[in-house]
């Protein structure tokens, strides 16, 4: 089975650098097949025959061991193709279509859920605006706003260590991906 693998916590701000040739060839090592990465902010595509659970669980342990890595940031997100396409079908109407407008992200959620988080959320009325949606928040904030946004609030929230951010044309090109 074919998934995307998004891994929390890699290249950020100068932290837990890896250059995605070597997680390239560490996951082919790793008896992961067709493996890629798209950018190099974590975002990994492979064929395992392996459950989703599985693999979230060892590359969880893996990759802190082989790459010098914090552990506390690093969590992995294994995604099919059927729950990537749920994600990018379920948005909210017009979410992620005015690119020069607006800044959109796809706020996916790692072990918790979205009943749970919404409150650590305080959009700012004219800049942000958050919908829930099943796994992931959506998150979107006006372009010419964005220093006023509140988005970066969570990233003092306990809550977001079980976050991973993606922007909306990331999200929607690793589904293209995913489709070859």
């Amino acid at each position: 089975m074919k998934y995307v693998v998004l891994l929390r916590g890699i290249n950020v701000g100068g932290k837990n650098i890896v250059s995605m040739a070597s997680l390239k060839k560490f996951l082919e090592e790793m008896g992961f097949l067709n493996v890629s990465t798209y950018i190099a902010s974590g975002n990994v595509i492979l064929e395992s025959d392996k459950p989703a659970e599985e693999i979230k669980a060892h590359l969880e342990k893996a990759l802190p061991e082989n790459f010098k890595l914090d552990s506390d940031l690093i969590k992995v997100l294994v995604l099919t193709r059927h729950q990537l396409q749920t994600v990018i079908d379920n948005k909210p109407e017009g979410f992620g279509e005015q690119p020069e407008k607006y800044h959109s992200d796809a706020i996916f959620l790692m072990g918790i859920d979205t009943t749970s988080v919404m409150p650590v959320f305080n959009p700012r009325d004219g800049v942000d605006k958050i919908w829930p949606g099943d796994g992931v928040i959506y998150s979107q904030r006006l372009s010419s706003q964005r220093t006023k946004s509140r988005l970066n609030k969570i990233m003092s929230s306990p809550a977001y260590k079980s976050m991973t951010i993606r922007n909306w044309n990331t999200t929607t090109k690793l589904l293209e991906i995913l489709k070859r």
